[in-house]
């Protein structure tokens, strides 16, 4: 009897442990039927074979090549100002006038020493003619015996004393004329002027100011001329090899972040920075139009050189990159699967990096949508518009 229960229950344990792998089994194909991972669209673009502007990138300030911060040379009241600030000024257009009663007193005494010392040169003129003639004389009435010796040297010595009357008032009126020349110098400094073509940038003085007092360093005015500029960048001493005399440079600035301006390099430094091993370059950067202002932040590419046919893929296909080492990472389309790839770059053309190894000209490399992506998903290539 118990044998008979023992395999009763046997028969029952296999049934229902059948049952369970049968509902198992329809449960197992009915999941993968319903829950297949559809494709994950993406935006691809394929590895490409491009011409490469190989530069260096570098950020600067624009300042004016020519401009003049002008000061005081005589110390007085400001008088007259003529100009204000952001006019247009020639070379030589007055800007400011000082109190000019004292000097020109100076000047008028100078004037007067002068006319005393001409004065003084013709009479002693006068009298070296005098002596010249009585020397003559004396010459001939000696050769006819008809004088002393002493009454000859006499007339000898009074032509040497008239010589040197005459070169004393000579340069008592040199001196007098020096006088004078120095004075009206600094009568003439007393209106101050504009140096250089250009414009106005600041004014900092008013009709009333004492300016030019000794030791002052005060900026009356500054002129600027903004039709030539200067870009100051600084360059990693790595990449100094790649530096040459009239390289060009092309940058923006954010004040017109749609227009890309130009310059040439003019000057490099032939010393290193030691605090962070940097290269000071200067560009001249024409600005004829005067759009560009000294003072503005830019960011630019000196161009170094350009090769052709070199493989390249848009900077937003990288999923990672160490721009030190050089290295990165993407997703490649291989079969409609995604591919994780590690690669080597090289150098960065505007929104395009040099690809040196680890893809080959063609394949496609996900440049939007790799978020939603994993390594060897099936990925569905769309078109920017999101047609396929």
């Amino acid at each position: 009897m118990k044998r008979g229960w023992i395999i009763g229950g046997l028969i029952a344990a296999l049934c229902i442990g059948a049952l369970g792998c049968s509902k198992g089994e329809g449960k197992s194909k009915g999941g993968e039927k319903g829950g297949t991972i559809p494709p994950v669209a993406v935006e691809a673009t394929p590895v490409q074979a491009r011409d490469l502007t190989e530069g260096i990138e570098v950020v600067g300030s624009l300042t004016p090549r020519i401009e003049a911060r002008l000061r005081a040379e005589y110390s007085g009241i400001v008088t007259d100002v003529y100009v204000t600030e952001w006019v247009r000024v020639k070379k030589g257009t007055p800007l400011a006038k000082l109190d000019t009663r004292e000097i020109e007193a100076v000047v008028q005494r100078a004037q007067a020493a002068v006319e005393a010392g001409k004065a003084n040169l013709l009479q002693a003129e006068v009298g070296g003619h005098r002596a010249e003639r009585e020397m003559t004389r004396a010459q001939n009435l000696k050769e006819a015996g008809l004088i002393t010796q002493q009454l000859f040297d006499d007339a000898r010595t009074e032509k040497a004393a008239s010589e040197a009357r005459i070169a004393a008032a000579r340069a008592q009126v040199q001196a007098a004329e020096k006088d004078l020349h120095q004075a009206q110098t600094r009568l003439s400094k007393a209106v101050i002027q504009s140096p250089m073509d250009g414009v106005v940038a600041s004014r900092n003085i008013n009709v009333g100011d004492l300016v030019g007092e000794p030791g002052s360093q005060r900026i009356l005015f500054q002129i600027v001329d903004n039709r030539e500029l200067e870009l100051t960048i600084t360059v990693p001493s790595v990449d100094m090899g790649r530096l040459r005399l009239g390289q060009p440079l092309n940058f923006s600035a954010d004040a017109f972040p749609e227009k890309t301006f130009s310059g040439q390099i003019k000057f490099i430094n032939p010393t290193v920075n030691e605090a962070d091993r940097s290269v000071k370059v200067i560009a001249i950067v024409p600005n004829s139009s005067e759009i560009l202002k000294a003072g503005l932040f830019v960011k630019g590419r000196i161009i170094t050189g350009q090769r052709q046919g070199v493989l390249q893929i848009p900077r937003t296909g990288l999923l990672s990159w160490d721009v030190g080492t050089k290295k990165g990472e993407v997703f490649a389309i291989d079969r409609d699967l995604a591919q994780r790839k590690s690669i080597q770059t090289g150098n960065v053309s505007g929104d395009w990096v040099e690809v040196v190894s680890g893809l080959q000209a063609g394949v496609p490399v996900i440049t939007r949508g790799a978020f939603n992506v994993k390594n060897g998903d099936r990925v569905k290539m769309v078109q920017l518009n999101g047609g396929q």
